[in-house]
């Protein structure tokens, strides 16, 4: 009961800070949860993300990015079968590892770049990371937050929210038709969605009050704080292997 009341303040937090700058759900969420019910995952968390971006992209449709979203989906459907593969045949903490340096990586490497908006190729390549990420290991915020960066805050937010929201539907499909979809994964949602309701309600409250540049560095911080969290959980599941 204390690990689950656990899992259920860090839902409420992951689902205010998703709420307020567009991604940081699964940062939040996923580590509690894989350090104390990891059967949770990555299903659990797919589920509650779905709702929590509906709800996103109800509240700021109308700044959504159409053509950007639509490369994207298009890269998430090939990436999400790519992490339908990883979790058949790679390890956990080997791809941990993998897509944590990536990140740290990535985020360092958009600090020293100047303003840029993303074209077609780089929204279709964060589609499929994203879709090989999410699917596997339930983190697949990074890569399209970072491709978002330099625009406007209700752009970012409806943006991933409906990329996130058609990836975790095709996530969910998949993982449910190769049955690995558990009963205990289900209550679990349902006994989540009153603290995931609440932190999205709060976040009414605090997302028009952040700027772009705010924006940009939040996004930076969990990009990284991802990838340090993921490389963390990967270097200590290798130790405890071996």
């Amino acid at each position: 009961m204390t690990d689950f009341l656990i899992i259920a303040l860090s839902v409420m937090a992951g689902a205010l800070v998703q709420g307020t700058i567009g991604v940081g759900f699964a940062l939040i969420m996923v580590p509690v949860a894989a350090l104390l019910q990891p059967d949770l995952l990555p299903v659990s968390a797919l589920a509650l993300m779905a709702p929590l971006n509906v709800y996103v992209l109800a509240r700021e449709w109308r700044a959504l990015d159409w053509r950007g979203s639509l490369w994207i989906l298009s890269g998430r459907a090939l990436g999400t079968a790519g992490g339908i593969a990883v979790l058949i045949y790679m390890t956990p903490r080997l791809l941990d590892l993998l897509v944590g340096l990536s990140t740290v990586l990535a985020a360092a490497l958009t600090l020293r770049l100047p303003a840029f908006k993303a074209g077609r190729k780089a929204f279709f390549g964060a589609g499929v990371v994203t879709g090989i990420t999410e699917t596997a290991v339930g983190i697949g915020g990074p890569p399209l937050a970072l491709v978002y960066q330099h625009h406007p805050a209700p752009v970012i937010r409806a943006s991933l929210a409906a990329c996130f929201l058609a990836g975790q539907i095709l996530s969910i499909g998949l993982l449910a038709e190769l049955g690995r979809i558990s009963t205990q994964q289900i209550e679990a949602v349902g006994i989540l969605l009153g603290p995931l309701a609440l932190g999205a309600f709060i976040s009414q409250a605090t997302h028009t009050r952040l700027n772009g540049a705010w924006i940009r560095r939040l996004i930076f911080a969990f990009a990284i704080g991802s990838g340090v969290i993921l490389l963390l959980r990967g270097l200590i599941g290798l130790a405890s292997s071996n």
